[in-house]
């Protein structure tokens, strides 16, 4: 079971254990992380799990899809570091991953 670290934009940290498979923001949901809204459920057409993924972190992550860019383009606060956390697919190899929120999704 993947570690992952949700940092606030207010700076406090949120721990949580996911399953392997499972998206980024099915984790955070069905961990009750806050600032992960996922209105569209996962499939990529809304931008309201927008999040950042820095570093080493972001480079063990496959690019972002061409669906995935575009809805970035309509993201708020958006960063070369944003990604879509429905599109951040967990493994092992992601356990200890430190993702920070934006200040808003809408």
């Amino acid at each position: 079971m993947p570690t992952i670290t949700f940092i606030q934009h207010d700076g406090s940290p949120r721990r949580i254990e996911a399953h392997s498979g499972q998206s980024l923001m099915q984790a955070a949901q069905a961990n009750l992380v806050p600032g992960i809204l996922g209105d569209c459920g996962g499939s990529c057409s809304c931008a309201t799990c927008h999040c950042y993924i820095e570093g080493a972190w972001a480079e063990a992550l496959p690019e972002p899809a061409e669906d995935e860019r575009l809805m970035l383009d309509g993201a708020l606060h958006v960063l070369p570091s944003s990604r879509l956390a429905c599109q951040v697919v967990l493994s092992e190899a992601l356990d200890g991953l430190v993702v920070t929120l934006p200040a808003s999704q809408l």
